[in-house]
């Protein structure tokens, strides 16, 4: 089976192979010749995905899945969430985007936070969605090289370590990705 994960975000689609089965042969938006920006203009999670997918299925007739990912904040009303990405602006600088956060959440006690991932399959002309939740705080300082994003000031519930301290295996074990990956590929292999 060949499935296009839409994404350009190299990260993403090192962490999704490290999960998919052998028998799925995952091609990128560059393998498939897709060089413009997907849209992204929901006001949700869910509904950035689906748009994501409807686009390659429209556009370049592939059966394909796409992620949409926001970290959701408690005491800043569950912000960024879709904006994460582009939170500090356009530029989509990881570190800009963690600077604002700690920036907003200074005075602030309550540091709970999660983070979503929503998958969205198009498969045989049928849509499928598979989410993925972490639940967790955010540091107050940055730690750790690892990882990508918002991974050097969230710690998972229960560990003492930002996804940025720890290996590619623990966070896939644990992560939101992870999470939805695993959904995605239960329910492919029951179509086997």
């Amino acid at each position: 089976m060949k499935l296009v994960f839409a994404t350009n975000n190299l990260n993403k689609l090192k962490e999704v192979q490290s999960l998919i089965p052998n028998h799925i042969q995952l091609l990128s938006l560059k393998d498939i010749g897709c060089f413009e920006d997907v849209p992204e203009t929901q006001l949700t999670i869910e509904g950035n995905a689906i748009q994501k997918a409807e686009y390659i299925i429209e556009h370049y007739g592939f059966d394909c899945f796409a992620d949409d990912t926001g970290l959701e904040v408690a005491a800043l009303d569950g912000e960024p969430g879709v904006f994460s990405a582009r939170y500090a602006g356009d530029q989509r600088d990881a570190n800009d985007n963690m600077d604002l956060l700690l920036k907003n959440l200074k005075d602030k006690s309550d540091r709970t936070a999660q983070f979503k991932t929503v998958i969205a399959l198009h498969l045989n002309n049928k849509l499928e969605t598979f989410t993925g939740i972490c639940k967790g705080k955010i540091t107050k300082t940055k730690h750790g090289d690892k990882g990508f994003g918002y991974d050097p000031i969230f710690k998972a519930e229960g560990y003492d370590k930002t996804f940025a301290e720890i290996s590619l295996k623990e966070k896939n074990d644990i992560g939101h990705r992870g999470k939805a990956v695993r959904l995605l590929v239960s329910f492919l292999s029951s179509l086997r």
